[in-house]
């Protein structure tokens, strides 16, 4: 487990370079998990690690494989200096442990909610998990184990979250492309979602 997170740690550092700060969360009854700030011009990215200790595993199934399944990490992009988004350290790792805590596979097209804003006065509660690839490329593992997925993850509104139930993740991804949402900015309003 630890040679996988010091593996995660090093492909985010060769890709984002030195973090410059660093928390980490436990809960009850999971492994502890880290969230890394790396500052990059006017955005802060923050990585989680830990989340990928264990494979995730189908809450069906009858019995957890130690070594097969999918592992991920979560990635969050937003602008400095707008608001006070190092407050979605706690929030962002609550969101990793959901895989140890409530049996979820994390996946593309899924939606993860925290139920309480981001960050102090975030139009936002939860985030898109977004594909994989665009800024920190799958970390391989030794078989049979299956590579870390570095996940962006997307803030959406409550209008939007309600929204991409209906129609589906990639509609609305496409709604903010076509609308040119900025979706670093961290008090963005809602896509416009009538027309």
């Amino acid at each position: 487990m630890a040679d996988v997170l010091q593996l995660v740690e090093a492909r985010l550092r060769s890709t984002l370079g030195e973090p410059d700060a660093r928390a980490s969360v436990t809960f009850l009854g999971t492994e502890r998990i880290e969230v890394l700030r790396f500052l990059e011009g006017d955005v802060a990215r923050y990585a989680t690690v830990g989340m990928s200790a264990a494979p995730m595993t189908d809450p069906a199934a009858a019995l957890a494989d130690p070594e097969r399944g999918p592992r991920a990490e979560l990635l969050l992009s937003v602008r400095v200096g707008v608001a006070d988004t190092d407050k979605v350290l706690r929030p962002l790792a609550v969101l990793a442990a959901s895989p140890q805590v409530e049996g979820v596979v994390v996946a593309p097209g899924a939606s993860l909610d925290v139920g309480d804003p981001l960050w102090p006065t975030a139009p936002f509660t939860s985030v898109l998990v977004a594909e994989p690839g665009g800024l920190v490329e799958d970390l391989a593992l030794e078989a049979p184990r299956e590579p870390v997925r570095f996940l962006p993850v997307l803030p959406m509104t409550p209008n939007e979250a309600a929204w991409k139930r209906v129609h589906g993740a990639a509609a609305l991804e496409e709604r903010w492309l076509r609308h040119g949402t900025d979706l670093r900015d961290p008090r963005r309003s809602s896509v416009p979602l009538g027309d």
